[in-house]
């Protein structure tokens, strides 16, 4: 992890997935929920941006995609439409008015969304990760912004994945090549 101070005006938390259908696959989804608050707490004390990434698929974005893709499976899945109870983003951690807010029809949160571009009128230059699960949107998330030049960090204590031997080998082994993997406690210090 470089030592670099971050400036919390160019700072953006993006809190990903983060919504009922996804966070009850945890072990501990109210433990993992109140430590996504954490960070949240954190980069606003410190003036930094928070963005909210959820998934929702319309039945047209379900039905388009290719029969071999995960997606498609959601075709029929009302649970999970863009205004379904289970894919908004959970009520503990609700998006403030001037946050950045999007709604992704595919796993990583730049894809299917316009928030590069949200992110880049705030001037933002450095991402932080919060996200569920870690094998999924994070990792996506991880390698799209690291091509978009962004400087990433995931936060080790706010990202989860329903299977946490995955969540350390991913954290220890893969992440550090694109991201740097900090706890909240270190973002505030390093925020200060």
């Amino acid at each position: 992890m470089d030592d670099l101070d971050l400036d919390p005006a160019r700072t953006a938390l993006l809190v990903m997935d983060y919504q009922p259908a996804i966070v009850g696959r945890l072990p501990d989804p109210d433990a993992q929920v109140a430590r996504a608050a954490a960070a949240i707490e954190v980069v606003r004390r410190h003036g930094g941006h928070v963005g909210y990434v959820r998934v929702g698929l319309s039945a047209e974005e379900a039905a388009s995609a290719p029969a071999h893709s995960r997606f498609a499976a959601l075709a029929e899945n009302e649970a999970m439409r863009p205004d379904a109870p289970g894919t908004q983003v959970v009520e503990a951690l609700a998006p403030r008015e001037g946050d950045a807010v999007v709604r992704k029809s595919r796993v990583g949160a730049f894809s299917t969304t316009d928030l590069d571009e949200q992110l880049r009128a705030r001037d933002v230059g450095t991402i932080v990760l919060a996200g569920v699960s870690t094998s999924g949107v994070t990792l996506s998330t991880v390698r799209d912004a690291s091509d978009r030049d962004y400087r990433v960090l995931v936060l080790s204590d706010a990202t989860a994945d329903p299977d946490p031997e995955v969540h350390d080998f991913l954290l220890s082994r893969i992440f550090p090549g694109q991201a740097d993997v900090l706890t909240t406690e270190e973002l505030d210090a390093r925020l200060g």
